[in-house]
């Protein structure tokens, strides 16, 4: 959609008086809001508005409310299931300039940000604290968004994911109220657990404009590594032992044969193009020797080979941004191609036979598709590779997915481990979550009765 739907002017005066020219409807504006890294078509808002308080937020949604157009807040656009798409038009809340680091704990260990600060901004602004977050899902994503979709990655199995990292956010509902979840105390028995309720709500129920979340202590000694295998089952094997044997591993990938190859090209590096797990070690520099030396005894009987090790920042730093720029690299062995990315989650005891599974399934499959994931939570993903313009393509690429997730489902795992329902997953909710849905239906009508915040979204009303 690229010409704006009729807005009410007494609505476009009402946030031009309140914002100025930080509301706008310009096209180039508006089309660049209405895209994500999805395989989706644009949907593109009708307005764009960047305020840069909670109480511009505020009566953002006063406004809206009053004339019943609907709102979709935007971080920085790196979501993958289509969250930020205008598919109802309406106002898209661009939080991007609420980026100010308002409040460092250093002894209490957490931080309060507005929104719109990013995980890379916040890890630098308390670098001089010895301090740092650790939930890193590649994208260089905002803290609000990352809340909104209950984001993970790489560091996910030793220190959670956004669910256990996120101690109270600062929301704007439906009815133009600002509330806050919960206090800072680390725990807490005093009424519902709305915080958990707003992470991972991806904007359905009100808009996150601060994030409180938790801090940890850079460790001593940190030591990465990575190991090849003849095959796919000996390196998920080997972290699953790993898991299963109490020793704390801090990140653990794995990258199938095809993304080696294509990390190769993207970057000029020369590992061997073969099932190969990253993995990283934290603690005291005893530690961190004792932990890589069993990890490495347990690779071997799995058939792993060439430990390489990185104990350097800048080494460290330059293997997982190779890690990280997996899926920029898999788009180079189809050009033009867009990513139908796969997001399942397991019991770790089913991933190996979940990944076994999937990989026969690649095997027949007629696009090169490379898989890599975050295997020490179970979670793991597929970059589907399909051409546009050619339809029998999305429809292999969507056949492939249904088998995974009902695969993952039938393993009493999930359709996303992180990255959400959004617009592309809505129909695997009921499969997976039954009659539950109806209570998720019942709480977005009572939050949000008007079906304003991002309709179209994880919950059809």
């Amino acid at each position: 959609m690229n010409m704006p739907r009729e807005l009410a002017p007494a609505l476009m005066a009402g946030l031009h008086e309140l914002l100025g020219d930080r509301a706008t409807t310009a096209r180039g504006v508006r089309d660049h809001h209405g895209k994500d890294e999805s395989y989706f078509d644009p949907a593109s808002p009708d307005a764009v508005v960047f305020p840069h308080t909670t109480e511009e937020v505020r009566a953002i949604v006063a406004l809206c409310r009053l004339h019943g157009v609907p709102i979709v807040p935007y971080g920085v656009g790196s979501s993958l299931e289509g969250h930020v798409l205008a598919v109802h038009g309406g106002i898209c809340v661009d939080l991007s300039q609420m980026n100010r680091v308002l409040r460092i704990g250093v002894e209490d260990l957490d931080v309060t940000v507005q929104a719109g600060v990013t995980r890379k901004q916040l890890n630098e602004e308390i670098r001089h604290t010895g301090l740092f977050f650790p939930v890193d899902p590649g994208a260089d994503a905002s803290l609000g968004g990352m809340a909104s979709t209950r984001a993970s990655g790489t560091n996910a199995v030793r220190y959670g994911t956004m669910r256990e990292n996120v101690l109270s956010l600062e929301v704007v509902t439906a009815d133009a109220r600002v509330i806050r979840t919960a206090p800072r105390a680390r725990k807490s028995a005093a009424g519902y657990d709305l915080t958990r309720l707003f992470v991972g709500a991806e904007g359905t129920l009100g808009i996150i404009t601060e994030v409180t979340v938790r801090l940890h202590a850079i460790p001593e000694a940190m030591s990465a590594a990575v190991c090849s295998f003849n095959d796919i089952e000996g390196a998920v094997n080997t972290v699953i032992q790993t898991l299963q044997s109490g020793i704390p591993i801090a990140r653990s990938e794995a990258l199938c044969a095809t993304t080696m190859a294509t990390l190769n090209a993207y970057n000029k590096t020369r590992w061997k193009e073969q099932p190969t797990l990253f993995l990283e070690f934290h603690g005291t520099e005893q530690g961190v020797i004792e932990q890589a030396g069993l990890v490495q005894s347990i690779a071997r009987e799995n058939g792993g080979e060439d430990f390489q090790w990185a104990t350097r920042t800048e080494d460290r730093n330059r293997l997982w941004s190779a890690r990280h720029q997996a899926y920029f690299a898999g788009l180079q062995l189809r050009p033009g191609a867009r990513a139908v990315s796969t997001d399942v989650c397991v019991p770790i005891s089913r991933l190996t036979e979940c990944i076994v599974a999937t990989a026969a399934d690649i095997e027949r499959a007629s696009m090169p598709i490379p898989l890599f994931g975050h295997v020490g939570d179970g979670n793991f993903h597929l970059m589907i590779l399909v051409r546009p313009d050619v339809p029998t393509d999305l429809e292999e690429a969507k056949a492939l997915n249904d088998r995974l997730v009902e695969r993952a489902i039938a393993m009493e795992g999930t359709c996303t481990g992180e990255h959400g329902i959004g617009y592309g997953k809505k129909k695997w909710l009921a499969a997976e979550h039954g009659e539950a849905v109806e209570l998720m239906r019942a709480l977005k009508r009572t939050f949000d009765p008007q079906n304003l915040f991002n309709p179209g979204k994880m919950i059809d009303l």
